[in-house]
Formats: structure tokens, C-alpha cells, sequence
């Protein structure tokens, strides 16, 4: 039995938006409560997180000595203070728990600091430090972190979502659990590669439900054995200005050449599907006419996704333009969530079930050609926002996204929330009286996730290019880090800088 120091500090984070991710940020909200020594172990068993598959594998196997645990909603860059605070106290905990014979990660990939570009590539600095060089770490990442060779270099081993919508995370946590017990078993791994991709993929082409990504996911399973360790494609996350962002294969095992090849099979997948990762949107309004047509001889919901303004890529979530065109053109029996304006959500508290309102409902958050929707409301229903999930992809989480409305203008259902959350879960529908499978068009605020929960209702996706951070064409983000040469979109032309 092993002594395993284990602990979490995750966020994706988005360079362009603001404000800034601070440490109140990682209190709550959709994601668990900041947890500390044995709450870890308390708050994050059976949940679909990857620390809950870690400590479901590992249970009674070994000694676990739990860190802590902290994650935010994807947002703006993180502070200073956050990051320090979190990180400082991190390691503190690791050194009280000395001595250990191995460190387990649970991270993102994608985290920037107002100091630190590559946050997690920091953050293993300073564990590394403290265990000094001869302990494995192992980790695990979203599929779309940005790995850094620094994090390569650092650990010994990680493993990585598979999906997208994520319906692996608990799973991954497992094979986290097994890369760790081999390392402990076999010794460190003395073979590693990494290859970075020299273009970025929007997230709407990442989805592994599809081509190109499903394949090229099938082929790293299919690669990783024997004397391979554990191999991963990442397929990034470009809203983080870095100089690493973007696609990676990265592999650790005990034989170089077998190594090297699997890694190098990988890279030469993804570069000759380059021009498949390209999908395309519609504007609101052609997005609303569409959806209309087609719901008016269909059984089923049309599903408008509004990527642009998805809070899970750091969108900032209270863009009405969506709501606004299906209010202007006559939706009946259409709902649009989740949209964030708590102010909003407590004016139609104080006035009640029931009541009217009339109001400029969000908007203010600054995109460029976001506005208020101006409308008069009615109040059809109130909710606390604490509810818990139960869909395929984040099933079983308890969400506190403070209070809600459903406000209903014509044959408009807009559910409002005062803590962003993406529309990755059908009860956050349900918890305000609304059911997906009844609605004629249902509007999402999510750009792959809402897929496990929500395509088995759908007749048909419409993909919506409304105004909102999340921007799918990469070339329109005014990067000062990225590295040069590198294509921002498929196909495109290199960066200069």
C-alpha cells in the first residue's frame, strides 16, 4: 500500500473576456464547493468528476492523503490573489503530508494567471519542488487543455478525457488510477514525446461524436499498450492566449522508439483531417427563421445553440440576442436558457409569481453587438437555483446558481439565472417549470455539451453565430502570447504575431 497526496485546482480559462476569475470564483456555483483535507473525499465521491473515478478505484487499495480541491466556471484570466492563495495553500498541504511515494493531480489544462501563462505547468513546478525529483505525478486534463512540454517534463504520466460532450470524466479519473498503480508497479517511465499541432480547432469541431475527432480519439485507445503508459490527444482550447494553446499528442511509457511512434501515427492523423475540422454557423435571425420552419411540422424540439455566448468556453452568458429574435419573429412554445441578469432575477423575486415586468433584460456585459432585450414579462415562475443534475454528461452535481425566473414574453420561456451556467443539463430547465421534450424550439447557451443531455429530444441542431465571447473564428481574437506560425483556424493563414 501507498501513501498518495491527492489534490485539485481547475479552470479554463478565457484571455479575452472579462472581469477577471477571483477567488471567490472558486466558492461554488456550478461546480463543488472549495474543499479541503477530508471534504475532498466527501464532496467529489460520486460525482462524475475525475477525482470521483480516482477514489472509487483506489479505494482500500491505498492511503490517500487528501489536499485540497478547487474549481471555477470557465472565465476570465485568474487573479493573482486567487491563484497564489490556491496554489500556496496546495502546496502547504503537500508538504504537511510528507512523506509521500506518489502525487495525484486533478486539473484542466487551459488555467492562465495574471503571472503565469501555463498555470498548471507552475503549479507542477512547485509540487515537483516539494517531493522533490524522484516521486511519480500523474495528473489528469480535459480534452481541451493546452499542454505545455513543461507539464510533460514534470510528471509521469497523465490521463485525459476521451469525450466531448464529457460523458468520461468519472472514467478518466479510473484510468488516472491505473497509469498511477502501473507507475508504482513498473517504476517511472523513462520514454516520453510530445508533438504540438501547428493549427487551432474551434470548439464546435472538436466534438468526438463526429469526424474527425472520433477517429482520431479511437486511434490513441487503440495505441495505448504495452510498453506505452498512456497516450492522449488533447484538443485544445483557443479562447487562452498562450503560447501553447492549441491541439497536442503526448505520450510516457518504457520504450522510446514505441513511443515516439505512436505519437508521431497520432499527429499525422490530425494533420491530414486539418480541413474537416470546419463547421458551419447561421446568423440569429436566418438561424430563427429555420428553426420556425422546421418546428412547425415536427413532433420534436428544433435545438438553436447560441455557442458564442457559451459560460462553459468563458462566455459571459446574459447575451438576449437569441430570445430576442425568436420574441420578434412569434416563437410559440420556445424556451432559452440559461441567461444570466441577476438583477433581473431579483426584480421578478420581489414582484412575485404571477406579476408583469417590464425590463431591459441583460445584455450589459459588453460583446460586441450584445444589447438589452426591451420587452414586457410576466413572471410564470420562481426558484431558489439549487437543484441537482441528472444528465449523462454532469449527472448528480449540485448546482447553486442562486435565484432564478422563467420570464415569458409572448411565446417566449427565458430562463434567468444570477450565477452562469451552461445549458449542459435538462433540470436546469425543469427546475423552473419548463420541460425540454414539450417545447417546440428550446435555445442553448453550450456549444458541444448539451449534446449527451439534450440531441435525443431533437429533431434537428441549428449552430448560431450570435454575438459573445466564445468567438468560433479564432482569427478575431487579438492574441499577444500565442506562438508564431501556428494557423488559428484550420487551413488558415499562419500567425505572424
Amino acid at each position: 500500500m501507498s501513501r498518495i497526496a491527492i489534490g485539485g485546482f481547475l479552470h479554463e480559462t478565457n484571455s479575452f473576456v472579462l472581469p477577471m476569475s477571483d477567488y471567490a470564483a472558486f466558492q461554488g456555483g456550478e461546480k463543488p464547493k472549495f474543499s479541503r483535507g477530508d471534504e475532498v473525499v466527501e464532496r467529489l465521491t460520486g460525482t462524475t468528476f475525475p477525482m470521483a473515478g480516482f477514489l472509487e478505484a483506489m479505494r482500500g487499495r491505498h492511503e490517500l492523503v487528501p489536499l485540497l480541491w478547487a474549481a471555477a466556471t470557465a472565465g476570465g484570466t485568474v487573479t493573482r490573489e486567487a491563484y497564489e492563495r490556491i496554489a500556496a495553500e496546495l502546496v502547504a498541504a503537500l508538504s504537511r503530508a510528507l512523506p509521500v511515494d506518489a502525487v495525484y493531480l486533478d486539473l484542466h489544462g487551459a488555467m492562465v494567471s495574471e503571472d503565469f501563462d501555463d498555470g498548471e505547468g507552475e503549479l507542477l513546478r512547485r509540487v515537483r519542488a516539494v517531493v522533490g525529483p524522484d516521486v511519480p505525478i500523474v495528473f489528469d486534463l480535459d480534452y481541451h487543455a493546452n499542454v505545455s512540454p513543461e507539464m510533460v517534463a514534470l510528471s509521469d504520466g497523465m490521463a485525459a478525457f476521451r469525450t466531448y460532450p464529457h460523458v468520461d470524466r468519472a472514467e478518466t479519473g479510473t484510468r488516472g488510477a491505473r497509469v498511477l498503480e502501473d507507475v508504482l508497479r513498473r517504476g517511472r517511465p523513462t520514454a516520453r514525446a510530445y508533438r504540438q499541432l501547428p493549427f487551432l480547432i474551434p470548439l464546435i469541431g472538436q466534438c468526438t461524436l463526429t469526424e474527425p475527432s472520433l477517429s482520431i480519439v479511437a486511434e490513441t485507445v487503440r495505441r495505448e499498450t504495452g510498453d506505452i503508459l498512456s497516450l492522449c490527444y488533447l484538443a485544445g482550447f483557443p479562447p487562452s492566449d498562450t503560447r501553447h494553446c492549441g491541439p497536442t499528442v503526448s505520450a510516457y511509457g518504457y520504450d522510446q522508439a514505441a513511443v515516439d511512434a505512436a505519437v508521431d501515427a497520432v499527429e499525422r492523423m490530425i494533420l491530414g483531417d486539418e480541413g474537416q475540422f470546419v463547421q458551419s454557423l447561421l446568423e440569429p435571425r436566418e438561424a430563427v427563421a429555420r428553426a420556425m420552419e422546421i418546428a412547425s411540422r415536427s413532433t420534436r424540439p428544433v435545438i438553436l445553440t447560441d455557442v458564442q455566448d457559451n459560460p462553459g468556453a468563458g462566455g459571459t452568458s446574459d447575451v438576449p440576442t437569441l430570445a430576442e429574435e425568436l420574441y420578434k419573429a412569434g416563437a410559440e412554445r420556445a424556451a432559452v436558457g440559461v441567461l444570466l441578469d441577476p438583477e433581473a432575477a431579483a426584480a421578478a423575486t420581489a414582484a412575485g409569481e404571477g406579476a408583469t415586468l417590464t425590463l431591459a433584460l441583460a445584455g450589459r456585459s459588453g460583446p460586441a453587438g450584445a444589447q438589452p432585450m426591451q420587452a414586457t414579462f410576466k413572471v410564470a415562475r420562481l426558484a431558489d437555483g439549487r437543484f441537482k443534475t441528472t444528465g449523462p454528461s454532469v449527472g448528480g452535481r449540485d448546482i447553486d446558481i442562486g435565484p432564478m425566473a422563467l420570464l415569458q414574453a409572448g411565446g417566449v420561456s427565458i430562463v434567468v439565472s444570477s450565477k452562469r451556467m451552461q445549458a449542459f443539463d435538462q433540470s436546469v430547465f425543469r427546475h423552473v417549470g419548463i420541460e425540454p421534450a414539450e417545447q417546440a424550439i428550446l435555445g442553448l447557451k453550450s456549444t458541444v455539451h448539451f449534446r449527451a443531455d439534450f440531441e435525443p429530444l431533437a429533431e434537428t441542431i441549428i449552430l448560431v453565430r450570435g454575438p459573445g465571447a466564445n468567438i468560433v473564428d479564432a482569427t478575431l481574437y487579438p492574441y499577444r502570447r500565442l506562438r508564431k506560425g501556428v494557423r488559428r483556424m484550420p487551413g488558415g493563414k499562419p500567425f505572424e504575431g
